[in-house]
């Protein structure tokens, strides 16, 4: 890509696009009851309308990559976090200019990201169940339909890569070569930003258990288990009603029981916090405030008052809803109708 050049003008968004997307959602894809969703890197609002229009004819909805992308002074290759302002800002403009004009997707993580609770969360130990769930209350109240990526749903964190052996994707190795292995920056200043956001990350064998190669294989992997597999695997947390699975399959019930999860109006609060995403969904009668603490230290919270002491339909700890000015915990997540 770097070295040959741009091709996405050739054949990102082409000039005939929706006319075959239509020929083939009317010749194909409607005669079928399915979904559809479409990759499209560099997509707008205004063209994800023409797209997941409600009444276009294409598809059903896309995955847009604005609040995943990345750009530091080595392209992709970032330690850095992206400003929670920054974050809201972009997620609250899909869930705001496509409301009631085409359908939004919803993820954290993908074949090609770095692991949501290592990159969006906090993976060390102390923190890593609970960010993992503020993480899933957060995506899962908003407009559309949220995608749950292969071991998120255990809270499975980041690779602790060690040598450039480690790396199996092409992405990686290339990356290397072309900024530590031409001199262009030291090892000791890229290896922070390869490792974090390595694609990678995301393709290290599914922790099914505790057992070798956590239950992946009895031969050899091709490539590396996460050596937290003992800790972090499915056989242990389909078993703990506490688990980071069971508060995904309580999210996924509730959605299911609460259309306002689905289709509510989406409003952000506290646009300016660096600390707290928070924000309401609102449908005819009903309303929601989800709050979500993005930060490792306590932060204040002044509870709206006609939430005050009303229904908490799911949270990842404790807490007293009845009060004015509340204390949140580190990673605190709640929603309240």
């Amino acid at each position: 890509y770097d070295l040959y050049g741009d091709f996405s003008p050739y054949c990102t968004h082409g000039p005939n696009i929706h006319k075959y997307l239509q020929e083939m959602n009317e010749k194909v894809l409607s005669k079928y009851d399915l979904i559809t969703v479409g990759e499209t890197p560099g997509v707008t609002t205004e063209l994800a309308k023409q797209y997941a229009g409600e009444d276009t004819h294409e598809l059903n909805m896309v995955f847009q990559f604005e609040h995943v992308g990345s750009e530091s002074k080595y392209g992709k290759w970032t330690d850095q976090r992206m400003p929670l302002t920054k974050l809201k800002k972009i997620m609250s403009k899909w869930q705001t200019e496509l409301y009631g004009q085409a359908w939004n997707s919803l993820y954290w993580d993908n074949h090609d990201q770095p692991r949501a609770v290592s990159r969006f969360g906090d993976d060390r130990p102390e923190y890593r169940e609970v960010s993992a769930k503020m993480l899933a209350t957060c995506l899962h109240m908003m407009q559309g339909s949220p995608y749950i990526y292969q071991g998120e749903e255990l809270g499975m964190t980041n690779y602790p890569f060690r040598t450039k052996e480690d790396f199996r994707d092409i992405e990686s190795i290339n990356g290397y070569k072309e900024w530590c292995e031409s001199g262009i920056v030291s090892h000791e200043d890229f290896w922070p930003c390869l490792t974090t956001m390595s694609r990678d990350n995301a393709r290290t064998p599914v922790q099914w258990d505790n057992t070798e190669n956590a239950g992946f294989t009895e031969g050899t992997p091709w490539i590396n288990v996460n050596p937290n597999y003992k800790e972090i695997n499915a056989k242990a947390e389909t078993a703990d009603p506490n688990s980071v699975f069971h508060y995904y399959k309580k999210l996924i019930a509730l959605r299911k029981e609460n259309p306002i999860m689905v289709y509510g109006k989406y409003e952000l609060l506290l646009e300016d916090s660096e600390e707290l995403y928070v924000y309401t969904r609102t449908m005819d009668t009903e309303k929601l405030l989800v709050v979500c603490s993005f930060v490792d230290h306590e932060v204040k919270y002044d509870l709206p008052e006609e939430f005050r002491g009303v229904q908490c339909l799911i949270s990842n700890m404790e807490n007293d809803y009845t009060q004015t000015e509340m204390i949140l915990k580190p990673y605190e997540a709640f929603v309240l109708k």
